[in-house]
């Protein structure tokens, strides 16, 4: 296998535009991103080359194509779907989209032409139902049966192909969820959390990406589902520290959810709004973890989130390792679990479905399956183990 892997890369040198960062797991371990305060995730150039050549897709390989491997919490499904086809015995080969659509689309035909029987996509434009079709119709052409998964694709375009499924999550369930989570711990601390006692919560809302079904949701239902909450026990509702900003959140401009937007805006904010000037943000929502922990950068930075001292509140989601580690510090609050095994799990259960010509959702969990075109792996509340 490795003399085969070998040839192959003297072959790929002429696609190295087109081939993947990533390695087949069977060969050649995937290894993990470093993870620091400010990731790949944070808005890779739109067009850049992946760095290395890669092997071509082995024929009758399982293909996986990736957003972008700088995403913290699609590297952790990537190792767990790794580690799941692995262990399955199943021949795949990874691609690192590098936050390209046009490097993602030439990626699928490359992977197409050498033979791929299975196509797993994390569809950079998330919610464009153009490029879906434009995937899915490379797929039909070919007779190959293709997984969308993480970044959400419409039902009526996956569905009118009998060989596409998605496998992601109850998107607005995260956003009531944390919404829930931050009303609870507000209400039971509000008198420590309310700086300048005015009797009003100020917060800031850290937006991951304008057009993105889960950064809307999140956005929306992290703040309403908190102010229910309070407003029912006869607290005011949460109030945005900027009463200029009719939007009520900061969006990452790069779409990148990077915890490096999150650090330079709030270290912003807080130039202004701060103990000092009786104006304080009070409360840090963030669409994900790594925004969560940027913010956290921040107010550490400033004094905050330390041993011994003040604690503003931080929440986000997907409870990737970096956001234990601070929650179990006490640097953040809480977060809501994505579950990037589970995920991977499924994702490898319906690639070998595909495979073997069984049905699509055998041995996938019933309770999660939606219709004939989904699979819904659930969340989980995390505020420390």
């Amino acid at each position: 296998m490795k003399k085969k892997l070998a040839l192959l890369l003297v072959a790929a040198m002429t696609v190295a535009s087109l081939a993947a960062c990533g390695n087949n797991a069977a060969d050649e371990p995937a290894a993990a991103p470093a993870e620091t305060e400010a990731p790949a995730e944070e808005a890779p150039a739109e067009e850049a080359a992946p760095a290395e050549a890669e092997a071509p897709t082995e024929a009758g390989s399982v293909a996986v194509f990736y957003y972008t491997y700088g995403d913290t919490y699609i590297s952790s499904v990537r190792t767990a779907l790794d580690a799941a086809l692995d262990a399955a015995g199943v021949a795949y080969q990874d691609y690192d989209s590098n936050n390209s659509q046009t490097t993602q689309t030439e990626q699928i035909d490359t992977a197409i032409a050498q033979g791929a029987t299975v196509l797993v996509v994390n569809q950079v434009d998330t919610g464009s139902d153009d490029t879906t079709k434009n995937i899915i119709e490379k797929a039909t052409a070919a007779d190959i049966p293709v997984i969308f998964f993480n970044r959400s694709v419409g039902e009526e375009v996956v569905s009118a192909y009998d060989k596409a499924v998605f496998v992601g999550t109850d998107y607005e369930m995260a956003g009531h969820m944390q919404g829930e989570m931050i009303g609870n711990y507000v209400l039971d601390n509000y008198d420590a959390i309310d700086l300048n006692g005015d009797g009003v919560i100020s917060y800031v809302m850290f937006k991951g990406q304008e057009g993105n079904a889960e950064a809307d949701a999140r956005t929306q239902y992290g703040v309403e589902d908190a102010d229910a909450i309070l407003t029912g026990a006869g607290k005011e509702a949460l109030s945005f520290y900027d009463s200029s900003n009719d939007n009520k959140y900061l969006v990452d401009q790069a779409g990148a959810w990077s915890a490096a937007a999150a650090t330079e805006y709030l270290q912003t904010a807080m130039s202004q709004y701060s103990e000092a000037n009786n104006n304080m943000i009070e409360l840090v929502i963030a669409n994900n973890d790594e925004m969560a922990i940027g913010s956290v950068t921040a107010l550490q930075n400033a004094g905050y989130n330390k041993e011994g001292a003040t604690v503003i509140p931080v929440f986000g989601v997907d409870a990737t390792d970096a956001a234990k580690e601070a929650i179990a510090a006490g640097s953040m609050i809480g977060t809501i679990k994505q579950d990037a095994e589970g995920m991977a799990n499924t994702i490898a259960q319906i690639a070998q479905n595909f495979q073997g010509g069984a049905d699509k959702f055998a041995d996938v969990d019933a309770a999660n399956v939606v219709g004939t075109w989904r699979v819904n792996i659930p969340y989980a509340t995390y505020t420390g183990e």
